[in-house]
């Protein structure tokens, strides 16, 4: 059996040494019968998972792509700011872009419960549907309680500042009024990347109109993982949406707003009547001003802005 499974390998093993087969116990069940030993299928799973030890698992999406130099340094960092920002009571928000999700009759993965059956397309074509919605999330990493904003068009820096406004308009301002600065964590790519100056922009404004400093730290390249949004709400959001078809945006609105879990998560929703569109680019103004201050430390991951 282990000879078997060692020529049979589902590629190269994950480690030299390691026995990893993609074979079912029905093939093996039939090479092992051309060898002249009848074996039933029941017995060699019975075999593989007692005597070799091999369970049924899948790969794990936990080998980074690459490594920040400064990678530590900056955890470091964020963290030093986070304790700063929680000592004096002030707001700490997570922000990130969540996968994009196509409208219309298209197949999703999960169950639900029906008297009859869901019928979707057998080809997820997006010509047949009507367009993609940009599902965008602020988390308040103090209160478990977040913002999801869906939009129409391509994700730009415009849409993460109309959704941080939104936020503070219908959650922010009422737990966090008189709060002299705000702390913005961020991934480092994206409509929210460090070196996005659109988005500097829309800080820029944030910060004029509210009246108080924003602070942003971003977080290493190959890190986004670690961005508590991703899995303290994305994660909790995705099990909402599942086997939900998306016929309409509103769908996507009543699935997600029932996000909930037993730590007290609390999520709001909200649509976007705004079509985003994409090359928009910062004014003049803006690139020829001197409106973000980079810290003298990690300048690239950490700055702050002032109206």
């Amino acid at each position: 059996m282990r000879k078997e499974i060692e020529t049979e390998t589902a590629g190269s093993p994950v480690t030299p040494g390691e026995l990893w087969t993609n074979r079912s116990c029905r093939d093996l069940s039939k090479i092992i019968e051309e060898l002249g030993f009848v074996v039933s299928p029941n017995t060699i799973d019975r075999l593989l998972r007692e005597e070799l030890g091999l369970g049924r698992r899948q790969a794990l999406k936990d080998v980074a792509i690459g490594s920040a130099p400064d990678r530590d340094a900056q955890f470091q960092r964020i963290a030093e700011l986070r304790r700063h920002y929680h000592m004096r009571d002030w707001p700490i928000i997570s922000i990130d872009t969540k996968k994009k999700e196509m409208l219309g009759n298209f197949h999703r993965q999960g169950v639900c419960r029906t008297s009859g059956r869901v019928h979707t397309f057998d080809h997820d074509f997006p010509s047949a549907g009507e367009g993609k919605v940009i599902p965008y999330g602020v988390y308040d990493v103090r209160t478990n309680a977040a913002l999801m904003t869906l939009a129409r068009g391509s994700d730009t820096g415009e849409l993460v500042g109309d959704s941080i406004r939104m936020w503070w308009n219908r959650m922010g301002r009422y737990r966090y009024d008189g709060a002299k600065q705000m702390l913005i964590l961020a991934d480092s790519g994206g409509s929210n990347g460090c070196r996005v100056r659109l988005f500097h922009e829309q800080l820029w404004k944030i910060s004029e109109h509210l009246g108080i400093t924003l602070r942003v730290a971003h977080l290493p390249s190959y890190c986004s993982k670690y961005n508590p949004i991703d899995h303290r709400l994305f994660c909790h959001v995705t099990r909402s949406l599942k086997g939900v078809v998306f016929h309409s945006i509103g769908a996507i609105r009543n699935a997600a707003s029932r996000t909930a879990t037993s730590t007290g998560l609390q999520v709001k929703v909200a649509i976007l009547k705004r079509i985003y569109r994409r090359g928009v680019q910062a004014t003049e103004r803006f690139l020829n001003g001197d409106y973000i201050r980079h810290d003298a430390e990690l300048p690239k991951y950490n700055y702050t802005t002032t109206g």
